[in-house]
């Protein structure tokens, strides 16, 4: 027995959605249908947001890429003793 679900959404998120699902050869609602199957067998609701840097993280990575190309960088070392002696000289 089929049944129906309401679903307030973003206009454009429907309209871009329908064209992926539409791409894929399916239809929005055989889409959402597939998704919901696969929340009930895997017990997993499972969701990708992509990754972005934030205006903090950035710039940390500009001060550790301009402390690297300035030598500001400790050497390697392979054990701890080389690496506490160097420490405390």
């Amino acid at each position: 027995m089929n049944t129906v679900i309401s679903v307030r959404i973003d206009k454009d998120v429907k309209e871009s959605a329908q064209e992926v699902a539409e791409s894929a050869g399916i239809s929005l609602s055989t889409l959402v249908n597939a998704y919901l199957r696969q929340i009930v067998a895997t017990r997993r609701i499972e969701l990708y947001a992509p990754e972005q840097m934030t205006p903090k993280l950035e710039a940390l990575i500009a001060e550790i890429d301009a402390d690297i190309r300035s030598g500001k960088v400790s050497k390697g070392f392979t054990n701890a003793d080389d690496f506490i002696a160097d420490l405390n000289t």
